[in-house]
């Protein structure tokens, strides 16, 4: 692969007509900082800047795709939340023009799962498993979560998944429609790249056309971003979410689903 680019804990790389764009914190279960946010809205921005790129693929290295947000850059409240790299990265995820594909490898927790509704394909480990546990942590979901959710996998499952914050498994994401196909953890980043190309090769005007179609009202996805982070940015501020995030960085309990530490994230 040619064209290898590095900014810290995330790869970019050109592979022929495809981004490739690596999470590599293994150490902190992929954990994205500011600094990692800022590497990918330039990533997204590259893409859809270079005709030659025709679609990204957006995976992880060691064994997890992302544990979320890394809630040490939540643990004071944000100097200025309408400019914040977590926000500007699910706007930039929201009105990114080049296909996103996604390889889900191992758990995604937080972010790491709402931003998969963002994706054009996603395909997942038969290990991986998904968690959205904003609420338990005293935040509001974020990227349109609590309009995207609804919308694909119904109010019922919705409501249990961000309001009880229950994990899930890949063969229920299937079924549910979050991804399009589940494969072994070494198998799954393989069936990405093998979707993207088949992407790339695509009528670029028809593929665009169509995607947007897909996608529909941008307006009502972009102005859910801001009502959500207009919460969160409140919610960080208030008593409660203060003690549950030091109680949270003081160690999860052991019986947590998804063994969540004091290094994962929302």
């Amino acid at each position: 692969m040619k064209n290898r680019e590095q900014n810290r804990e995330i790869l970019v790389r050109r592979d022929g007509p495809l981004l490739r764009i690596v999470i590599d914190r293994p150490a902190k279960r992929n954990a994205l900082d500011k600094s990692m946010y800022e590497a990918m809205i330039s990533a997204f921005a590259k893409a859809d800047a270079e005709e030659e790129i025709r679609a990204i693929v957006l995976s992880s290295a060691g064994d997890d795709f992302t544990a979320g947000n890394d809630l040490e850059d939540f643990r004071r409240p944000l100097d200025n939340p309408h400019d914040f790299p977590a926000l500007r990265f699910v706007r930039a995820l929201a009105a990114l023009q080049t296909p996103l594909v996604a390889a889900v490898a191992g758990d995604a927790i937080g972010v790491g799962v709402t931003m998969l509704f963002h994706c054009d394909l996603v395909y997942a480990s038969h290990g991986a498993r998904f968690k959205m546990p904003f609420v338990d942590l005293g935040v509001i979901p974020e990227a349109a979560s609590t309009l995207l959710v609804p919308q694909r996998i119904g109010l019922v499952k919705a409501t249990e998944f961000l309001l009880l914050c229950d994990s899930f498994g890949a063969s229920e994401a299937l079924r549910l429609g979050i991804v399009n196909a589940v494969a072994g953890f070494d198998e799954v980043e393989e069936m990405a790249v093998d979707a993207a190309r088949r992407l790339a090769a695509k009528p670029r005007a028809a593929l665009a056309a169509t995607r947007r179609l897909l996608r529909g009202d941008s307006a009502a996805v972009a102005a859910r971003i801001e009502e959500e982070a207009a919460l969160f940015a409140a919610a960080l501020t208030m008593r409660e979410t203060r003690a549950r995030l030091e109680a949270f960085f003081a160690g999860a309990p052991a019986s947590d689903p998804l063994g969540q530490s004091s290094d994962n994230l929302a």
